[in-house]
């Protein structure tokens, strides 16, 4: 078996092929920045107010009016804050542990699909220049197939590779850009679903304090 030959009749394929599954990871790409931008938008919530309701029910003792309020949020800080006012009875450990389970499982829903986009952008430059390489390997063959071409063959065959590399890189930065806008928005919101379960575990461990003054 000639490996070597195998191996050359696939690169004489050339580099469209190459260019086709770009096309197809570009539109994967931009469905989920779409989809990922308008799951994020919906889990909004006014941090200030969510705080100042909290507190009010943990120091006037009526809870349950703010977790019916909040129960139906989709948003990680309202979650993890209706998790600690379920749990409060119980105690700061109780509600520190639910807290942290619950701010777990909602940060893995909102990184789902980003690593996708992570991926795609570290890796699209070099699926580009793959068929780029694929696309020069063709050039020259047809050259040494055909000597009386000329450099001029090669150089529009070499111009033509190239192409593979530019779409990769078209491909790769929009993919970045979202990855890094999107670790953002979420690394944001986590912070602010640790600050309101700070928030509770304070005014919780404040109780038997103030209960004994």
């Amino acid at each position: 078996m000639d490996l070597t030959s195998k191996f050359l009749a696939f690169t004489l394929l050339g580099a469209e092929w190459v260019l086709w599954l770009l096309i197809v990871l570009s539109v994967l790409s931009v469905a989920v920045m779409i989809e990922r931008f308008l799951y994020l938008l919906r889990r909004k919530v006014d941090l200030d107010r969510l705080i100042k309701d909290v507190r009010e029910a943990l120091r006037g003792g009526d809870a349950d009016a703010v977790i019916q309020r909040y129960a139906g949020s989709e948003a990680i800080e309202a979650v993890v804050a209706v998790t600690g006012l379920r749990e409060a009875p119980r105690g700061p450990g109780a509600a520190s542990e639910a807290m942290i389970s619950a701010r777990s499982r909602q940060r893995h829903l909102l990184e789902r699909r980003i690593a996708f986009l992570g991926t795609l952008g570290n890796n699209a430059p070099f699926i580009g220049l793959f068929g780029t390489v694929l696309g020069i390997i063709r050039a020259f063959h047809e050259l040494a197939q055909n000597s009386n071409s000329g450099a001029q063959t090669v150089m529009t065959g070499i111009s033509e590779a190239l192409v593979a590399t530019a779409v990769g890189l078209m491909v790769a930065i929009p993919a970045v850009l979202a990855f890094n806008y999107f670790q953002r928005r979420v690394r944001g919101m986590v912070s602010q679903a640790d600050t309101i379960a700070h928030v509770i575990l304070t005014e919780l461990r404040a109780t038997p304090a103030q209960g004994a003054a």
